[in-house]
């Protein structure tokens, strides 16, 4: 099992995966994030004559990754090793 799928399993199985999902809604709007995906969507829509929205999904998710402040990010991964660590005994 890999590492992604061992901190899915545990954290839906315990219930902390929408904790985890709720504190990364809150630090991505906080930080300003969803204005910058909302400005982006609007200039990948102006650009384009006719976009669907895989498209539009497909296009804009790689550069809305890259949005995502490294802070933000420690953060979140810091609160996955803890949760595993004291779920899970695992020693990351």
């Amino acid at each position: 099992m890999t590492f992604t799928k061992s901190v899915d399993q545990t954290t839906i199985l315990q219930g902390d995966r929408s904790k985890l999902k709720d504190l990364l809604r809150v630090r991505l709007n906080a930080c300003g994030w969803n204005d910058q995906v909302r400005l982006l969507c609007r200039e990948t829509i102006k650009d384009q004559d006719t976009v669907n929205c895989d498209a539009l999904v497909q296009q804009v998710t790689p550069k809305a990754r890259a949005l995502i402040p490294d802070t933000v990010k420690k953060e979140l991964l810091q609160k996955i090793k803890a949760i595993l660590i004291q779920q899970e005994g695992i020693d990351i």
